[in-house]
């Protein structure tokens, strides 16, 4: 099992939020920028998977409790 296979949603995302502080400052050498934005690739393809697999058990808990219809979390219900 790798690495990546054990890393959190939330563990991906701050490592994220560090690499770009790291690579806005503009103090790195050019082979450093490379291979944090190759993690930050990385890292964002794991989250992505992450929130994949998250809103697939969601849709399966939703389907066992007979409730099909999705809603968007972005955007909030509005009641008239």
């Amino acid at each position: 099992m790798s690495e990546q296979n054990n890393i959190t949603f939330e563990s991906a995302m701050s490592e994220l939020e560090h690499i770009v502080q790291q690579l806005e400052s503009g103090d790195l050498e050019l082979q450093q920028s490379l291979q944090l934005f190759e993690r930050g690739i990385e890292l964002t393809r794991l989250s992505q998977s992450r929130l994949q697999e998250a809103e697939q058990k969601v849709q399966i808990l939703m389907e066992k409790q007979g409730n099909l219809e999705l809603q968007s979390f972005s955007e909030p219900e509005q009641q008239g």
